[in-house]
Parts: C-alpha cells; sequence; structure tokens
C-alpha cells in the first residue's frame, strides 16, 4: 500500500485527523495560558530577584534556582498526584499552573540577563535629561531588555510546547497521547508517530515564523521613522 493511501485511510478514513485536531486544541490552550501567565509571573519574580532587598532577591534566587533545577514532569505529577491532588482543579488546570511556574523561572532569569546587559548610559542620559524613572524604563531600558531577550524567549515558548507532552501522565488527552492511542488502534505507530512529530514541527515554526515577523515589522518601522 503506497504511503499516501496509508494516511488517507489512517487520518481521513478513519476520522482520526478529528480526534488528533482535538488533542492538538488541548495543547495549544495549555501552552498559550502558561506562557501568558508564565510570563507575567517571571517579570514580577525578575522584579524580586533585582531589589536591594536581600529577603526578596533571595526569595526570588530560591524561585528560579529549584523551578530550573526540576524535571517539569516531576513538577506536574508532585502537583496533580500531591500539593493539590485534594483542590478539585481540572487536570488542564494543574498543567497550566505547572506549566506556568516552570516558564516564569526561566522568564525571570532570561529578563534578568536582559536588563544586566542593557546600555545603563543610555538610562543615565535620559534621567540627567530629566525623564523619570519610570519614563526612563519604559522608553530607555525596557525596548532594550525586550530586544535582547527576544531570541531566548522565543526559544522558551518552543521548549514549553514541547514540554506539554508529558501532560498524558496526569489523565489529559492532549496531542502526544491521542498521537499514541492512534498508533495503537492502528497498529502502524511508525507512520502515526511522524505525522504527530511533522505536527509539532509545524508549531515550532510557527512559532519561529511570529517572531521573524515582528522583527520584520520592527525593521521597517524603524526604516520608516529613519526615512
Amino acid at each position: 500500500m503506497k504511503l499516501s493511501e496509508q494516511v488517507y485511510n489512517i487520518l481521513i478514513q478513519g476520522g482520526a485527523w478529528q480526534v488528533i485536531a482535538q488533542g492538538l486544541w488541548v495543547t495549544i490552550q495549555i501552552s498559550t495560558l502558561s506562557l501568558l501567565l508564565g510570563t507575567a509571573l517571571g517579570a514580577l519574580v525578575c522584579l524580586l530577584r533585582t531589589r536591594k532587598n536581600l529577603l526578596a532577591r533571595g526569595a526570588a534566587s530560591v524561585y528560579i534556582a529549584v523551578l530550573r533545577g526540576t524535571p517539569v514532569l516531576m513538577l506536574l505529577l508532585l502537583l496533580y498526584y500531591g500539593v493539590l491532588a485534594k483542590s478539585g482543579l481540572q487536570p488542564v488546570t494543574v498543567a497550566v499552573i505547572t506549566f506556568a511556574l516552570n516558564v516564569s523561572a526561566h522568564v525571570a532569569e532570561l529578563l534578568r540577563a536582559a536588563l544586566e546587559a542593557s546600555d545603563k548610559g543610555q538610562a543615565e542620559a535620559a534621567r540627567t535629561l530629566g525623564f523619570s524613572a519610570w519614563d526612563t524604563f519604559r522608553l530607555i531600558t525596557l525596548p532594550q531588555v525586550l530586544r535582547i531577550a527576544k531570541g531566548v524567549y522565543q526559544s522558551t515558548v518552543v521548549n514549553l510546547i514541547q514540554w506539554t507532552s508529558v501532560v498524558g501522565y496526569v489523565t489529559i488527552t492532549d496531542l502526544t497521547r491521542v498521537i499514541n492511542n492512534t498508533a495503537s488502534r492502528t497498529m502502524q505507530p511508525m507512520l502515526t508517530i511522524s505525522i504527530g512529530m511533522l505536527i509539532y514541527l509545524g508549531l515550532s515554526y510557527l512559532v519561529y515564523s511570529i517572531f521573524a515577523l515582528t522583527d520584520y515589522i520592527s525593521a521597517n518601522r524603524r526604516g520608516a521613522e529613519g526615512a
């Protein structure tokens, strides 16, 4: 049987595409919500990490070290079967909390590194010209931080999408679990898993394309302003 016929029999005739689409949607939901929550939390942790207060800075450092050094699957199992076992939260909610915590630690550290790499001279010059501390941060420091952190943040987003493949361990029917179930049902593991890998690859390059598009728009905007 030709490869195209096998794909047709599995995805179309067997109706697997509908189940795969549902699993893909679950993966996208978990990834998106975790990214938004994790980014906001990471910015807050970064703020604490850069404070002069030793207690706040120490707590933020421990938070980052623990979450960056803990395998995300172990953290998911700990929260689902331990810490939040009696909370009544849905598995998807626990997964979002887990990945948001993990992402926040990575985001906090990359933002801190970007802050340290930003040009302090420009900020000092802005303050000398009468800019307030907030305006200096908003207009001078923040754009530099975002530009420096962008590449690592892009990798964090892609990694997050890949990390979500473990949520099947807490009964969530995501893309990976659907692919695994389909492979078992059709007895075509090689082909079915390859399809799953291509879908994850497509998601990753979609993220890369979005970031490349923002770079293109920013470059055109700077060119228009320069003209």
